[in-house]
């Protein structure tokens, strides 16, 4: 059934309760009979504004009837129906990783940063940004030197939040780093191309200095404060500066953002879904619509088919008031003697997670249209799934039964067996709860695979939030990549049950990766797993 004949069943579905036990002879209900097509014969006309419609029944809730009455719904097929051609079944559409783009503690292109995980090379570091002696922790994984000098006009840097900046300049090398030149950008059908990266704490700098201005006058805030503040306009702002007019918007999880969004793309690109439909649009503008399609789809529902998204996350929330509110949730390591051994998943001795920042971008991209503009292939995109542990705002399930749920469905939508995992890059944020209850949700659902190696990149850049995910996505995909999976550092005490076979040691290790999953959890019980493999 069309989109047409959906909306046009749920229309029926409400005038005929409307009219049901009231004026069911009147003439206003007769003519909204679907017997003479009224509505389908105007086309437009009376769905969207174009012409009269029947105005006598849209006056109020209940215009045609005394009584509200009980809903009849009876679908009627339309005699005449918009012209339109369903998508022709055809197999389901392949997604591939054309791109990568990173911006973090441990490097700022995706080759020195996998490098120097590999290396065990810390990012972790004491704050330098502001004073913060007054709080139990100074420690994170602070970016110390950053430009965006060739990637964001310098009159938008001056005004931007970091999490935007780091977005804009991630999600441009990430198009670089695909072979998106200028001359490859021209030759776009940009109306399939979209952009979803989330932030899970949006612009927390940009709003705390627009409080701070408050105190002595609103004339004295930023104008762009709301929507440099908002997690949807570092999206918003690369899509318009790429005139990318497919699907753009944001995600929110937490610091699980980055895997819903990775998952969420992907899935537009595999469902073909591009378009929705507009609720008011001119003749002239629905035939120009048209036309660009190419003959690629209709209008309505029937999806238009995408080529390419940029999808990731972005956070940068070392701040006092960022640092300040994970310190007041007691989340915190408090390792600042030692900062370089303060993120250490599944170790006996962890105290918390570290706080850092960054992004990660990759670009998706339909195999098909990969191949014909001749894009380097770094890894495909099997597919993911996500859960809800309905159990704690920030504490795990017991028992793991959303992250036990959420990796046997990503496993079942991607038609992988458990046997082929061969490499897990763990959330494992060194936290005393959540490393084991994520640990012992991996044995329940891969038990004592002896292929299986398991890391946690955290352990060198700590926990980029909403941001995490896509960093790790991208780790991941250089793990596939090189063939080289990098070490957990800082796990010198096991915690009780975890057995180290399955953990990566100290030392980057040798793995052909048959299937790689990366997991990414969040507060509210958010977890989200994606699973990539070599393309062949």
């Amino acid at each position: 059934m069309s989109s047409l004949n959906v909306s046009t069943w749920v229309m029926v579905a409400c005038m005929s309760g409307a009219c049901k036990n009231g004026q069911e002879n009147s003439k206003t209900c007769k003519e909204l009979s679907f017997s003479n097509s009224s509505l389908v014969n105007n086309g437009f006309s009376s769905l969207y504004g174009f012409g009269s419609g029947y105005p006598n029944c849209w006056r109020s809730k209940f215009s045609c009837s005394g009584k509200q009455g009980v809903i009849r719904a009876i679908a009627v097929q339309p005699e005449m129906e918009v012209a339109s051609k369903k998508k022709p079944p055809t197999k389901e559409r392949r997604v591939v990783v054309t791109g990568m783009g990173v911006v973090t503690p441990n490097g700022h292109d995706p080759d020195v940063f996998y490098e120097n995980l590999l290396q065990g090379v810390s990012g972790i570091s004491e704050i330098e940004a502001f004073d913060c002696s007054p709080f139990p922790t100074r420690i994170a994984g602070e970016i110390k030197s950053f430009s965006t000098d060739g990637w964001v006009a310098p009159k938008l840097s001056k005004r931007m939040d970091k999490f935007m900046l780091y977005m804009l300049t991630a999600g441009k090398k990430a198009l670089s780093d695909g072979g998106i030149t200028e001359d490859v950008m021209k030759e776009l059908n940009k109306t399939r191309c979209g952009v979803l990266i989330g932030s899970g704490m949006g612009g927390m700098k940009v709003f705390n200095d627009a409080i701070e201005s408050l105190r002595i006058s609103y004339k004295k805030m930023n104008p762009f404060c709301v929507p440099f503040a908002t997690t949807n306009m570092g999206s918003a702002m690369l899509a318009m500066d790429l005139g990318w007019m497919g699907p753009n918007y944001s995600i929110s999880t937490a610091c699980a953002t980055s895997n819903f969004c990775i998952l969420n793309a992907a899935n537009h690109i595999i469902r073909g879904e591009a378009v929705s439909f507009f609720p008011r649009i001119t003749k002239e503008l629905l035939k120009a619509y048209l036309e660009s399609l190419e003959g690629r789809t209709t209008f309505l529902g029937i999806p238009q088919l995408l080529d390419m998204m940029l999808c990731g996350g972005s956070d940068a929330v070392i701040i006092p008031i960022g640092l300040g509110g994970f310190v007041a949730c007691r989340a915190l390591s408090q390792r600042n003697s030692d900062p370089t051994g303060a993120s250490r998943p599944w170790d006996k001795n962890r105290d918390g997670f570290v706080m850092g920042e960054g992004a990660g971008v990759l670009l998706l991209e339909e195999l098909e249209h990969a191949k014909r503009r001749g894009a380097t292939i770094y890894a495909e995109f099997l597919g993911g799934s996500f859960t809800c542990d309905a159990y704690h705002m920030t504490e795990p399930h017991p028992e793991g039964a959303g992250v036990i749920l959420c990796i046997e469905k990503a496993l079942a939508q991607s038609g992988v067996s458990k046997e082929e995992v061969n490499y897990i890059n763990a959330h494992a944020t060194s936290t005393p709860a959540g490393d084991l209850r994520e640990y012992q949700a991996l044995v329940h659902c891969f038990g004592q695979n002896p292929e299986l190696r398991v890391n946690s990149t955290k352990s060198m850049i700590g926990h980029l939030l909403g941001a995490a995910g896509a960093v790790e996505a991208v780790a991941t995909v250089q793990a596939i990549r090189t063939g080289w999976v990098h070490p957990n550092i800082n796990l010198e005490n096991p915690d009780e049950g975890v057995d180290t076979n399955l953990l990566v040691g100290p030392k980057k290790e040798r793995l052909d990766i048959k299937v790689a999953l990366s997991n990414s959890f969040g507060f509210g019980g958010h977890n989200s797993s994606i699973l990539f493999a070599p393309y062949k």
